[in-house]
């Protein structure tokens, strides 16, 4: 496959969000005003005319094309502009702000557009926030968790929010699915799975740990993690650009009119989310009660083949809590693969009930197995096939006759038009009587 062809299979293969950045190998500078060379970025995996290339592509699929909705959760530049609302006043806002930026490494000084995208939201999205933060009470942790082990902000836990509005299931219409939205290619480099049985970008724990090693890429690229969530939409290459076009800087705000139009909502949206989440009770926003803990769950090995369907009659579980703990398993099915290790997540005051029946959930399922339709034994000649070779002296009605079949039949599961053969050549056979 030649470059360009790799690159055009690439950029199919990205995050709704991002690119891949694991077979990059030049390196890049950053330009001033008068020309000098300072600070390049630490590593660039493919050159200024291939990120082009991949970039273009990326912005293409994922916001020209004619399938895709509107983004809901991130607000456009459009829907801010003359917008005078306020929940709160500058000063309060600067101040919260100054404290937060404190306390984590990404900037969030005060300016007036994201003054805007806060009380748009706090003005327009209040009501949906309870539900989101009874969410986050399962996600947040596992998020942290993941976080923490890669070297990642903990606030980068709110990425997952303005990506997926932390539902598993999601898939956009191109195809990005999952709490951190990946698209099929990108999720198999990073190791994601997809079968048609389990759809492992839809797993919590392991999309989560893929969306680190990703980001982890990006912050060795940029050192900035503003730069890094910003790569995470729009692709590395866009950022890049964006930097060389506004002289050198590399403060988001100063690159976002650089960026493509897009994705100029995106960091704002996650700075917004972070202040609300942090700052929920001095707006009278309360979480709902969640479903669960992630520490009231634990998982078992299954060991065959099971519906969600199944375990749910013998357990005495709603068939939905069991879809919605297990969300990477498409068709609600668990499957048995040797080597692959799928296991089942329950409430953890089911996991007794659940071992105490196990092997009444595994004979149920062999019942159901049992009573599928069967393939009729005139249907199932299949499994009786022979490969016949042609020898000196053979001919169709010499070889049906050694077999007891017909010369209508051997033409048949041959594609034979003629009656002639060839020494040498493999016929399919399947005989009614033994050949001798």
């Amino acid at each position: 496959m030649n470059k360009f062809l790799f690159l055009l299979f690439f950029s199919i293969s990205v995050f709704s969000q991002q690119e891949n950045n694991s077979k990059n190998t030049d390196r890049d500078t950053i330009l001033i005003e008068n020309d000098s060379i300072i600070n390049p970025v630490k590593e660039s995996y493919f050159s200024d005319r291939e990120l082009d290339i991949i970039d273009s592509l990326l912005i293409n699929q994922k916001f020209n094309s004619s399938l895709i909705d509107t983004l809901e959760y991130v607000i456009d530049d459009i829907d801010i502009i003359g917008n005078t609302n306020k929940t709160l006043t500058t000063d309060l806002l600067k101040t919260r702000l100054a404290s937060l930026n404190s306390k984590t490494p990404f900037d969030l000084e005060f300016n007036p557009a994201l003054e805007k995208v806060i009380n748009s939201y706090l003005l327009r999205r209040k009501k949906y926030y309870p539900a989101l933060m009874a969410k986050a009470k399962y996600f947040f942790p596992m998020f942290e968790q993941y976080l923490d082990q890669y070297d990642i902000p903990l606030e980068m836990k709110y990425l997952a929010i303005v990506e997926s509005a932390l539902r598993p299931r999601i898939k956009s219409r191109v195809g990005a699915t999952g709490l951190w939205q990946f698209m099929y290619g990108t999720g198999i480099e990073f190791d994601l799975k997809v079968s048609s049985y389990v759809d492992e970008r839809q797993d919590p724990v392991k999309s989560t740990i893929a969306a680190c090693k990703y980001l982890s890429q990006l912050f060795t690229i940029f050192g900035d993690w503003d730069l890094a969530l910003a790569a995470y939409n729009s692709g590395p290459g866009n950022v890049r650009k964006a930097i060389k076009r506004s002289g050198g800087f590399k403060n988001y705000w100063n690159i976002r009119p650089y960026l493509p139009r897009e994705t100029a909502g995106y960091v704002p949206a996650f700075y917004a989310t972070m202040y609300i989440f942090e700052y929920a009770s001095e707006h009278n926003i309360y979480s709902d009660l969640p479903k669960f803990f992630n520490f009231q769950t634990d998982t078992i090995q299954i060991k065959r083949t099971i519906g969600l369907d199944q375990i749910s009659e013998k357990i005495n579980i709603d068939e939905e809590v069991l879809t919605e703990l297990n969300p990477s398993y498409k068709l609600d099915i668990i499957p048995y693969v040797k080597d692959r290790n799928y296991a089942l997540r329950l409430p953890s005051n089911k996991v007794v009930e659940f071992l105490d029946k196990e092997k009444e959930i595994y004979a149920l399922a062999d019942a159901d197995d049992a009573s599928r339709e069967k393939p009729l034994p005139k249907y199932f000649e299949m499994d009786q096939r022979i490969r016949y070779k042609v020898q000196s002296g053979d001919y169709l009605g010499k070889i049906a006759n050694k077999f007891g079949v017909r010369v209508s039949e051997l033409k048949r599961w041959n594609g034979l038009k003629t009656s002639r053969l060839k020494i040498g050549q493999r016929l399919s056979v399947y005989p009614r009587k033994i050949g001798s």
